[in-house]
């Protein structure tokens, strides 16, 4: 177990000895509201080198399995992404199950503005992630919308979550048509800018792959487009498209089915999102400004089915 006053020694042990028999943990930060996962730094034979420790609970050991299996796909391919440096599946070596990881440079924040380089190096990071065609497995399941942790639309259609007149017209469309198929490709499944690092205009990583999956390349694509657009308006969303098309050296088929379904795995109310929007930098942005422009993406998906 971890409280926010940091991990145990037991795993801080064990993410030690990985780097070194002599190797001690000298700070352990958490990295969201102060707690796990933990930006370590470690002392080995007099350098200092950065590492990020997850301890998961029972509830996460799918996640976490996913993520490591996603990871090492991912680096074979050289895609930009942590590299997996332990697990401890089991939790006996470490005293609770847990996942070294190598630390990537770079801040996540999301800018006021993004220039069309950045957006275009986005689209185009996540190109070379689709390139990896690969088959569905237990621990990297087939994926027919981002979020799979969450199905906003289904809880609407059940009455769990309110809904607005534009949100059930566009699921009662999206609803009737057939998913597309494709080559079936490596998704990161989380993808928004939050779940990226920058030096710059330069994109050093992408992080937390535990909803990843093998599916069709429009479920990550459309969802940076859909951020892009919430986070800097419509037109950015195009920004991405031409760098992941000018990487793949493809048209994007299906791209409105896929922009709807990003759109409409969307909470009601994009109020529920704006504590994390803001934490990554944006307080500027309001929920009444986010449901605008998730109205207007999802709107012009519609019309294009």
């Amino acid at each position: 177990m971890t409280t926010q006053e940091g991990p145990q020694a037991d795993v801080l042990r064990w993410a030690a000895v990985q780097l070194g028999a002599t190797a001690a943990v000298v700070s352990a930060t958490g990295m969201r509201e102060g707690g796990n996962p933990w930006l370590l730094r470690i002392d080995h034979d007099g350098q200092v080198i950065d590492a990020v420790l997850k301890t998961v609970t029972p509830e996460g050991v799918a996640g976490m399995a996913t993520e490591v299996a996603a990871l090492r796909v991912a680096n074979r391919a050289g895609v930009p992404a942590p590299r997996i440096l332990a697990v401890d599946a089991s939790g006996e070596a470490a005293g609770t199950r847990a996942v070294l990881e190598t630390a990537v440079p770079g801040r996540s924040r999301i800018p006021l503005d993004a220039s069309p380089q950045r957006l275009r190096g986005l689209g185009a990071a996540v190109a070379a992630l689709h390139s990896i065609t690969t088959r569905p497995s237990p621990e990297l399941p087939r994926r027919t919308r981002p979020i799979p942790a969450s199905d906003f639309a289904r809880d609407r259609r059940e009455g769990r979550e309110r809904s607005t007149p534009l949100l059930d017209a566009a699921d009662d469309r999206v609803t009737r048509l057939p998913v597309p198929d494709s080559a079936p490709v490596l998704v990161h499944g989380d993808l928004w800018q939050g779940n990226t690092m920058w030096q710059g205009d330069r994109l050093t990583g992408l992080l937390d792959w535990d909803m990843a999956g093998v599916g069709h390349y429009g479920i990550d694509l459309s969802s940076l487009r859909l951020d892009a657009a919430l986070t800097f308006g419509q037109g950015a969303a195009g920004s991405v498209l031409d760098g992941w098309e000018q990487r793949s050296g493809i048209e994007a088929a299906d791209l409105a089915y896929w922009d709807a379904v990003a759109a409409l795995n969307m909470p009601s109310d994009m109020a529920e999102f704006l504590p994390a929007i803001h934490d990554q930098g944006r307080p500027d942005l309001t929920a009444e400004e986010l449901n605008t422009r998730r109205d207007a993406f999802l709107r012009a998906a519609i019309d294009r089915l």
